[in-house]
């Protein structure tokens, strides 16, 4: 068993790095669940406009992360759904993160892989600050923004929760 560990770690396994210091800047940043702010980095993106737009990877083969055919309650994926407002300024909004951040999380909900759902306000609502995917739904369900699910995948895994 040690050595089947052993070899699959030996897979994500990296030479050490060159002496002297080694900078990386990643944008972080700000998005939403459940009402908290939470810090995250986009990485890649099945889309190759999207990943322009936001300087990521372009990653096509992440769009066969989807399930297959019309959603079904229950359905185990391994993507969530990351809300997108189009039509006004205001970060995403997830719909689960780790608790904690970290390898002691214990939310077996959370993914980094994202479905992008567009959010559009609808003409003559007035757009507020959506800080949870309930509140997202809660608008839609009152006809204030419009749902639209994209075939978009984007990994960005979120790095920060307060606490």
């Amino acid at each position: 068993m040690a050595a089947v560990v052993a070899l699959a770690l030996a897979g994500c396994a990296h030479p050490p790095a060159p002496p002297g210091p080694a900078l990386v800047q990643l944008p972080v940043l700000k998005g939403w669940f459940d009402g908290e702010a939470v810090l995250y980095v986009t990485t890649d993106v099945s889309h190759a406009d999207v990943a322009a737009a936001k300087g990521a990877n372009f990653a096509p083969r992440l769009a066969h992360a989807l399930p297959s055919g019309p959603a079904q309650p229950g359905r185990r994926s391994s993507v969530d759904k990351v809300y997108a407002v189009t039509n006004a300024v205001q970060p995403s909004v997830f719909a689960s993160a780790p608790r904690p951040v970290g390898p002691a999380s214990a939310d077996t909900a959370y993914s980094p892989l994202w479905q992008m759902v567009k959010v559009t306000w609808q003409p003559g609502r007035s757009p507020r600050e959506l800080r949870s995917e309930e509140a997202v739904l809660e608008a839609a369900e009152k006809g204030e923004v419009q749902l639209e699910p994209t075939p978009v995948v984007i990994n960005c895994p979120i790095v920060q929760r307060p606490g």
